[in-house]
């Protein structure tokens, strides 16, 4: 861990790793988008897994104060995007995340965590 992660990151962190996400990585965008704050990134290895995870998150955001605002690509299950307001997750299969490489496209930023699974 590069520093301590707030509620929200710790609720999806949690989340994710409960079923068995692989490769999480948050990064701090405040100064480079005013999409999110930070965003999170994290792999499974397949559709059912990576579904599985943003339901995992969509249901522990249900009995917190965080709440997640738009979910997009679940049916694909390559690269589900859940907006939680200032945080964006991006849950994709390792296959797909290679291809897009996000931590490549927003490497000058600051990484808040890093956290290797599965």
């Amino acid at each position: 861990m590069k520093k301590p992660l707030n509620e929200l990151q710790q609720l999806v962190v949690d989340a994710a790793t409960d079923k068995k996400a692989s490769d999480i990585i948050i990064l701090d965008v405040r100064t480079r988008t005013a999409l999110a704050d930070y965003f999170m990134i994290c792999s499974g290895r397949s559709k059912v897994q990576v579904q599985a995870i943003a339901d995992n998150i969509q249901e522990r955001s249900y009995s917190s104060p965080f709440k997640v605002y738009i979910v997009e690509g679940y049916s694909t299950g390559n690269w589900i995007i859940l907006d939680m307001g200032d945080l964006m997750v991006h849950v994709f299969h390792h296959e797909v995340r290679s291809h897009y490489d996000l931590e490549r496209l927003w490497g000058d930023v600051p990484v808040i965590a890093e956290l290797s699974g599965s």
